[in-house]
């Protein structure tokens, strides 16, 4: 009887090992997807540049409009305020 005592407490062994170590390969393949999916998720930075030049040419095109009478001077305040983020 000693013997089958021994191996059931081995086998209790093993099977905690193997627990605790296919617990600690899932966790960690958990936080490599996460850390994949916020780096998908972290959008490109703009270039600095770009953006003024078309906030530029919006505004002349906004003010052309106004020249025409299709804008009227509140309509271009506050187109003009939108683009420029005030």
């Amino acid at each position: 009887m000693p013997r089958i005592g021994r191996a059931v407490a081995r086998t209790a062994v093993v099977a905690g090992t193997a627990t605790a170590v296919s617990g600690k390969v899932a966790q960690n393949q958990a936080d490599k997807q996460a850390a994949k999916e916020a780096a998908a998720a972290t959008p490109a930075a703009a270039p600095a540049a770009e953006p003024e030049v078309d906030a530029i040419s919006e505004i002349e095109r906004l003010g052309a409009l106004k020249e025409k009478g299709l804008l009227t001077d509140e309509e271009f305040a506050a187109a003009k305020a939108k683009i420029l983020g005030i």
